[in-house]
């Protein structure tokens, strides 16, 4: 079945926006396959938004899978996990997939353990809101589509506040990335299930599962599931567009409202939370299992065997390759994460963490460089941007320096989607710009705000 079949492309959505090509089915029907266990496992301690974890354990400690390893150094900050029966070996500095080095924990696995795990589930209908939230902080679980910030954080309704809509994002707009489309298949009982437990200590109206079209046997599944549960939870289809997963334009497509400038989803009673993360909630509470693994998209047109792999946090990236198949003669570059927002990888070697959604190889003729050519002011950047920000502008004033002056077009709104680079005729590196325009604005705030400390 065609998603266009069922589902017609005049489906909700948001304003402006790209339409890349899709490259799903590479890997959208390849089932979730568990990642065998290697020898040595890398666990960076700073793998989320906020203050990095902070170690329990010392060289030549025994430990056990599931068991914790760091602590949350912080509210910001989540604890972390074994991923296997074994010895920590080293703590020191290691490479990270962002390109930087981080204190880490290295743990050689126990080559004669079964590494199975005791369910022990927490009993969550004892807890109240406060213990929810340490719990879910203690289970080390972020957002899993990506951006890695902790859950328990954006669980905690400040005072004031109110959660009116849960808001689940199974868009998985990016191209090639089919991780959640296979959780939503294979684990739509855990979803619904997460959603539930949620709920009680939110206690929201309704919850909605926003899914793009071209996943209509996802949409089919989970909406016969939902259709049995006396909690309002509906199944939105919207239209395939980039980026229809962001969390703005989620709201944009489903409720018609839009986040004002500065403000957050909560500000609108709006929470929004991955599919992933969500069934990362069920398996906690049911199994007491912190999180220790994810499912990964291994894909890209110069892999020999796209697959979606369920694999523990730490595994050296170069295994998982390996695992499917190897890369061909013509690849050309490796990414973790989509095509849009992925990061560039100098090094197999750096370990699969909380974040990684994906990890793509592209062939030669899938990349080259551009050469960069002066703003021929076509607009194409400003009818793409999902934000209607003004990408020309802010583009000349970063060439020139003029930070303060990206303030006044909202430099700080732009949530890096790419789409102003993908469409410039004149291969201008945009949304590199505004990346470090926003880092060098978030400094100098911070060293203003330590002087009038």
């Amino acid at each position: 079945m065609s998603a266009t079949a069922k589902f017609p492309q005049n489906t909700l959505t948001f304003s402006h926006g790209v339409h890349p090509e899709e490259f799903k089915e590479l890997s959208n029907q390849c089932k979730i396959q568990r990642m065998p266990f290697v020898d040595e496992y890398t666990l960076p301690l700073g793998q989320h938004i906020g203050a990095p974890s902070k170690a329990l354990v010392v060289k030549g400690q025994k430990v056990k899978r599931g068991e914790k390893i760091a602590d949350a150094a912080g509210f910001v900050s989540v604890a972390l996990h074994s991923p296997v029966d074994g010895v920590v070996s080293e703590i020191g500095i290691f490479d990270t997939p962002k390109g930087d080095v981080l204190p880490g924990i290295k743990i050689k696995t126990d080559p004669y353990s079964t590494q199975r795990t005791v369910e022990t589930p927490v009993d969550f209908e004892s807890l109240d809101a406060k213990g929810f939230i340490s719990a879910v902080q203690n289970a080390g679980i972020v957002g899993l589509g990506g951006a890695a910030f902790p859950s328990h954080v954006k669980f905690s309704i400040p005072e004031g506040k109110n959660c009116k809509y849960i808001m689940l994002n199974g868009c998985e707009c990016e191209p090639f990335l089919t991780a959640d489309h296979r959780t939503m298949v294979e684990y739509p009982e855990a979803i619904i299930d997460g959603i539930l437990i949620l709920n009680r200590f939110l206690k929201a109206e309704k919850a909605y599962i926003a899914i793009e079209a071209n996943k209509p046997d996802a949409i089919e599944i989970l909406s016969n599931l939902v259709a049995k549960n006396s909690f309002p939870i509906e199944v939105v289809p919207l239209k395939v567009k980039y980026p229809q997963g962001a969390e703005k334009m989620m709201i944009s497509a489903i409720l018609g409202k839009e986040v004002p400038s500065g403000k957050l989803p909560l500000d609108l009673e709006v929470l929004v939370c991955n599919v992933g993360t969500i069934k990362a909630i069920s398996e906690y509470f049911r199994k007491g299992l912190p999180l220790i693994e994810r499912i990964v998209t291994v894909t890209g047109t110069a892999l020999k065997k796209p697959a979606n792999v369920l694999v523990p946090i730490g595994t050296p990236m170069r295994a998982v390759i390996e695992l499917c198949g190897g890369i061909t003669d013509d690849a050309a570059r490796i990414l973790l994460g989509g095509p849009m927002m992925g990061a560039v990888q100098k090094s197999l070697d750096v370990p699969v963490v909380k974040g990684t959604s994906g990890i793509l190889v592209l062939g030669q003729n899938e990349v080259r460089d551009f050469e960069e050519y002066s703003c021929i002011r076509c607009g194409r950047c400003v009818d793409a941007c999902p934000l209607f920000l003004n990408p020309t502008m802010m583009g000349l004033l970063a060439k020139k320096g003029l930070w303060d002056e990206m303030l006044e077009y909202n430099v700080m709104d732009c949530f890096e989607c790419a789409s102003c680079s993908y469409v410039c005729p004149s291969g201008i590196p945009l949304v590199q710009s505004f990346r470090v325009a926003k880092g060098i604005l978030r400094e100098k705030a911070m060293r203003e705000k330590l002087k009038s400390t």
